[in-house]
């Protein structure tokens, strides 16, 4: 990990294509203005978190399915015999 100090209106570079300027200083933050191509995404890391839990919940857990699989057939079952 890299630690630097900047100062407002001072930059770092990452790479030859990514600019992050220090826009204001405030006891409550820090806002930064960054400068990269469209392709690179760029959010922020509670969004991204948030992001991978609603993927997660997106993908079906096995035993979840089966158990509902289970359940249809046995109703199947039962309405047939009725």
């Amino acid at each position: 990990m890299l630690i630097l100090r900047r100062k407002r209106n001072e930059s770092l570079l990452i790479g030859e294509n990514i600019r992050i300027t220090i826009i204001e200083c405030a006891a409550d933050g820090v806002r930064l203005a960054i400068d990269a191509p469209k392709q690179i995404s760029i959010l922020r890391e509670e969004l991204s978190a948030a992001e991978q839990t609603n993927k997660m919940a997106l993908t079906p857990d096995m035993n979840s399915v089966r158990m509902l699989q289970s359940i249809f057939q046995h109703k199947d079952s039962n309405q047939n015999n009725q």
